[in-house]
């Protein structure tokens, strides 16, 4: 038996340095659970490209959107564990959904085997242009005396835009409609196009609007400014102190995935991180 045991070890050692050394041997799928244009589309294809010129194959985006995140999740959960998916992991898809959604259908510490952290997204307090308010505490004011008139999108129920909106309802003592979308970028078309009036998210996607004033920062939930928008206050400056949050992104894959597989992506993620087209 210790004979057989010895063998057994040596012959999965082996296979497994067969594996290191041969992976990836073709594409790689990489999972967005949101739909195209999202700051996880976003971020998910910049990292996709690095890790196609680190790993030699092509590692292609395929967007799974739907639910808060959740039905791209599951699909990664339940793919072949063997190092050719990977997931775009968020906030809302294995931290906040399990807390809102009794039903779901993965278990997101079981499910999935960590590979690394990408980015940390501070929100942003995001207003359209044609909204008469130039401040926080002018949002406020307007909110107070339209109980319940103001709208603001989300990516869907449960998506973390979704949570930072209700988070500043009860931070700022204020009624606010919730109107969920498909996506971040259906919402951002409807806030430009006037349907709706504000949004609570990352700044990514929103810096050509910005720029163009079609989308006005009014306060930024983190502790200091940001270097992209100096001009902008926090949110404790602007006079709503304590209201700080960020969403945060990830890399992982199908619990069960080669440990081989997960430390060479791991590698060439942090590499990818360092570049300054990344930064």
């Amino acid at each position: 038996m210790r004979t057989a045991l010895g063998v057994a070890v040596l012959l999965l050692a082996f296979l497994g340095n067969v594996f290191a050394q041969t992976y990836p041997a073709k594409p790689v799928k990489l999972i967005v659970p949101f739909p195209p244009g999202g700051n996880t589309d976003i971020v998910g294809r910049l990292i996709a490209q690095k890790l196609t010129d680190g790993l030699g194959q092509q590692v292609y985006v395929e967007n799974r959107g739907g639910a808060g995140g959740t039905i791209g999740a599951e699909a990664a959960a339940k793919s072949p564990a063997d190092g050719y998916t990977l997931f775009f992991a968020t906030t809302g898809t294995l931290a906040s959904a399990p807390s809102l959604q009794p039903d779901l259908r993965y278990d997101p510490v079981k499910a999935f085997a960590p590979i690394s952290t990408l980015a940390n997204a501070p929100v942003v307090v995001l207003v359209a242009a044609e909204v008469p308010v130039r401040s926080v505490k002018e949002l406020i004011d307007t909110a107070r005396a339209k109980p319940g008139q103001l709208k603001f999108g989300s990516a869907g129920t449960g998506h973390f835009v979704h949570l930072a909106g209700e988070m500043f309802k009860i931070a700022a003592g204020v009624d606010m409609l919730h109107v969920p979308y498909k996506g971040v970028n259906a919402a951002l078309t409807d806030m430009l196009g006037g349907r709706i009036e504000l949004m609570f998210d990352a700044p990514a996607q929103y810096e050509p609007h910005l720029q163009s004033g079609k989308v006005r920062a009014l306060a930024v939930a983190s502790a200091k400014r940001l270097a992209r928008l100096p001009d902008v206050p926090t949110t404790s400056e602007a006079g709503l102190p304590g209201y700080e949050l960020a969403s945060w992104f990830g890399l992982a894959a199908p619990a069960g995935t080669p440990a081989e597989a997960v430390a060479r992506v791991n590698a060439e993620v942090l590499k990818a991180l360092t570049a300054r087209d990344v930064v």
